[in-house]
């Protein structure tokens, strides 16, 4: 396997991807952990940075940014899979403000991260705008501004924009208006990933590469090479967890694909905008994300895959054509001057975590040891930071604000057995797309996608 050829973004590190050594043997740890994506090397920071006494082992199957955290779209944002109402209706209106404050203050965090370790991953804190271009989205544009009213977020949290204030930042073709919030940062991904792998090295972490996780339980975990014995096991493996042993149902791997094109000379983005980096989206159904990379690319992705029989993760869903198609399809329908000629130069998918209640959880069972985060739909780039920060209290005892945040110690109902899971998953898929096509017809709202939503959210 080349690991360059996974995403455009583990492709263009100055970094030869060469495997770390696999663990040689059996060993002790205070803490170890399975994965080394962003959860995984974000606890492992805070965790030796808050005690450099503690022995810190982090597990890897392949390398370091190998998944999601090296071929995702590139989003530091504030954005959190389980809406302010959503969480409102569990905990409370105080608890579902502190989230979203907690949320926004972690890309700063990252940023500030990013800064102190020396992180060169294009950090450009630009914002996020998300179109609307029918009276559909234009509506949930408008319900997502009212909403963060409600919970005392202002135009500087979320501002609604008219038709020439969304055009300003994006371009796209028959925009009608939008929302903006300066709470993201677009960052190149897999330098992130490695960057901070070095960063925790640095700091007297050990990480073992090429090391397959077999089993974890309470106090150990087994691999082909030997167990690591610990008091504090932690699972990151967000979408690769169906793969543990008594885990298949606890997420469904959901594939997101991405493509990219050559640089794009001035001209062209003075006809998209984007000046400032911002990330971008729309308000449809079945979600799309993209952003202007450093060097002057557009790289844009959505959901659409198909999901796979028994959660199957296998390197041949990263790359679906008709996906692919559509992708670029949809490209030259926002942007009519990324026409057919304009090639596409990287194609990529993976697989990301979705819990039976779309909500992320982060958590420590103190009477096994076990912990783990997880669950973030895809808004994982930045959550992985405050899960890193909160494992980090949850294991050390230290009670803190983050500790007390409504996702903590959150248990999600598991996943129905096969072939439910799968005709609920791929049917909804269906509907969306389906709901997404008659908006485009008719600019009005689907009934379709709205209940079949509450349905997958329980």
């Amino acid at each position: 396997m080349r690991y360059q050829d996974l995403s455009f973004w583990l492709s263009t590190v100055d970094d030869p991807l060469t495997p770390r050594p696999s663990l040689p043997g059996d060993a002790d740890a205070d803490v170890v952990i399975v994965g080394a994506g962003y959860t995984g090397l974000w606890t492992a920071y805070y965790l030796a940075r808050a005690d450099p006494t503690l022995r810190i082992t982090v597990l890897e199957q392949e390398i370091a940014g190998f998944g999601a955290s090296g071929r995702n779209g590139g989003w530091c944002s504030a954005l959190f899979p389980t809406s302010l109402t959503g969480l409102a209706r569990r905990h409370g209106p105080d608890a579902a403000i502190a989230m979203q404050r907690a949320m926004q203050e972690t890309v700063r965090e990252v940023g500030r991260v990013v800064s102190a370790e020396g992180i060169d991953c294009d950090w450009a804190p630009g914002g996020t705008v998300v179109l609307a271009r029918s009276d559909a989205q234009l509506g949930r544009a408008r319900a997502a501004v009212d909403e963060a009213r409600a919970f005392g977020f202002g135009p500087a949290d979320l501002a609604l924009l008219d038709a020439g204030e969304a055009a300003a930042r994006c371009a796209a073709e028959g925009v009608r208006g939008g929302t903006y919030t300066p709470h993201c940062a677009a960052v190149h991904p897999a330098k992130l990933a490695r960057g901070l792998a070095r960063a925790v090295e640095r700091l007297g972490v050990t990480i073992h590469e090429r090391t397959p996780v077999r089993e974890l339980s309470p106090g150990r975990v087994l691999t082909p090479t030997g167990v690591v014995r610990a008091p504090v096991v932690v699972r990151a493996t967000e979408g690769y967890t169906p793969a543990l042993p008594g885990q298949r149902r606890a997420v469904v791997p959901v594939y997101s694909l991405m493509v990219a094109t050559e640089p794009l000379p001035e001209p062209t983005w003075a006809r998209i905008g984007l000046a400032e980096r911002e990330t971008f989206s729309d308000h449809r159904h079945v979600i799309i994300y993209g952003q202007r990379t450093a060097d002057g690319r557009l790289a844009f992705g959505g959901r659409g895959a198909p999901y796979h029989f028994g959660s199957r993760v296998r390197p041949g869903y990263d790359r679906e054509p008709a996906v692919f198609a559509a992708l670029r399809r949809t490209l030259g329908d926002l942007f009519p001057v990324l026409g057919p000629d304009v090639p596409l130069t990287h194609r990529w998918g993976g697989p990301l975590g979705v819990a039976r209640d779309w909500s992320a959880s982060v958590g420590l069972d103190r009477a096994t040891g076990l912990a783990w985060a997880g669950g973030y739909v895809g808004d994982g780039v930045s959550t992985t930071n405050l899960a890193g920060r909160t494992l980090a209290d949850l294991i050390r005892g230290v009670p803190s604000e983050l500790t007390a945040l409504p996702w903590v110690g959150h248990r999600s109902p598991r996943w129905e057995p096969e072939p439910m899971r799968w005709l609920a998953v791929n049917a909804g898929l269906r509907v969306m797309f389906s709901a997404d096509a008659s908006e485009a017809r008719t600019g009005r709202p689907s009934r379709r996608a709205a209940l079949f939503g509450r349905f997958l959210r329980h």
